[in-house]
């Protein structure tokens, strides 16, 4: 990966993907653990086949590292070579707990809008999409407000970090018991795992309101890991606020499925992205 070049026709000469730190003069709550991240991964479509949209990729992994090619990068080619702008995010996890992870994601989106006109981007076409862990990541983008602890106020940091669509792909939503995946809650919330505000403010299809932004979501009744019930609890909290939804639950697939070649969902979720524009 090679760093940003002075110009998108730079970028698209090239035709690589370019690798981005989400903060030029250090990242917020840096520590010693997990250098080089948070980085964003950009891929820019081609221009006579771009749409104007962007999706921000976020892999999953529990918390505990990212599945970073199969829910990563093979995604972010098949994103651009559909017309849309992927930008991979690689944010951080643990020992980096809550707020950290969302903290990455809301700079992810805001970078995103910060550099609309150089990527070609509709600035109001910004979404996020998350598989698994990185699937929580996305439904609290979607659904929370923005984290204002350790922002350092730059021009970036003043844009608005809400996502104009979102996809939790067989994501964890609710991180209440029974259906928690309690590995990827003790991972967010380390030595806080038991603290039941904490798991209240972060399990998102509590906080879904009119204001969310239009939802794909996508799992499979063969989910042993992380059960489909996340996907139909935060569906059917999507409908009781009237915010767009689609829901598509697969009899076959396991989870860590990611956009397999014969799989429908990657399809079906470009119809879907069609119909925002």
């Amino acid at each position: 990966m090679n760093s940003l070049p002075s110009s998108l026709s730079d970028t698209l000469q090239t035709g690589l993907p370019v690798s981005i730190p989400l903060w030029e003069d250090g990242a917020p709550f840096a520590g010693d653990a997990l250098p080089g991240l948070p980085r964003l991964t950009v891929y820019l479509p081609s221009e006579e086949h771009r749409t104007g949209q962007a999706i921000v990729v976020c892999p999953g992994g529990g918390y505990c590292m990212l599945s970073i090619a199969k829910e990563g990068h093979r995604v972010a080619r098949f994103l651009s070579s559909n017309g849309i702008l992927a930008a991979v995010l690689e944010y951080r996890y643990a020992p980096y707990t809550h707020p950290v992870p969302l903290l990455d994601a809301q700079r992810a989106i805001r970078l995103v809008r910060h550099h609309a006109s150089d990527w070609c981007v509709n600035p109001s076409q910004v979404g996020i999409l998350g598989f698994s862990a990185g699937g929580h990541l996305t439904a609290c983008a979607a659904t929370l407000p923005a984290i204002t602890e350790g922002l350092k106020g730059d021009a970036i940091d003043q844009l608005d970090c809400r996502p104009d669509f979102a996809a939790p792909i067989y994501a964890v939503v609710s991180i209440f018991e029974p259906y928690a995946h309690l590995g990827s809650r003790q991972n967010l919330l380390g030595d806080k795992a038991d603290d039941m505000a904490l798991i209240e403010k972060l399990s998102p299809e509590r906080h879904v309101c009119e204001s969310t932004p239009p939802c794909f979501l996508m799992h499979t009744s063969e989910d042993p890991v992380v059960v489909p019930e996340h996907s139909i609890a935060f569906y059917q909290a999507l409908l009781r606020h009237n915010v767009p939804a689609e829901l598509h639950i697969y009899e076959k697939g396991p989870h860590g499925i990611g956009l397999e070649q014969s799989h429908p969902w990657g399809p079906a979720l470009l119809s879907w992205l069609q119909n925002r524009l």
